[in-house]
């Protein structure tokens, strides 16, 4: 016997709207061909050309080795381009290419049916205090974090 049960975990509920979320949006980003980790990468390289893998793989959530992973995978089908850096040759910048721009402007417009469908289910307020608990959410496990 636990001395918590599951449904009074916070966790439980955060994990399982996590993979409602990730569900719905593998979902329909399958049609333009991608999966949710390679949506994000190419998400965040539109707003961050040149981003290195390791900075991409921060805003991303994954490891490194994750995020080389997904970027091989997109350069095999020309959606990026990496090239070294002008100054730190160790380091490649990374780019969409213009096949990349066009599978990501299809794919973001499926991945934001589904943001704009969630967030429809709230009122302004109710948003703003969700975005609210969860940053406080976000900022108590990092103070608890070893």
């Amino acid at each position: 016997m636990t001395s918590m049960p599951v449904a009074e975990r916070l966790g439980s509920h955060l994990k399982r709207a996590e993979q409602a979320l990730n569900a719905t949006k593998a979902a329909v980003l399958k049609p333009a061909g991608l999966t949710v980790a390679q949506y994000a990468a190419l998400l965040h390289l539109s707003a961050n050309p040149g981003i290195s893998a390791a900075a991409l793989a921060r805003l991303c959530g994954v490891t490194p080795p994750t995020m080389n992973t997904v970027l091989r995978n997109l350069q095999d089908r020309e959606l990026i381009e990496r090239t070294p850096h002008e100054w730190h040759k160790n380091v490649l910048e990374t780019r969409l290419t213009e096949a990349g721009r066009t599978v990501m402007a299809d794919a973001d417009a499926r991945a934001v049916r589904v943001e704009r469908a969630l967030a429809a289910e709230f009122t302004g307020e109710e948003r703003a205090a969700l975005t609210g608990l969860l940053a406080r959410c976000v900022s108590i496990l990092e103070r608890e974090r070893p």
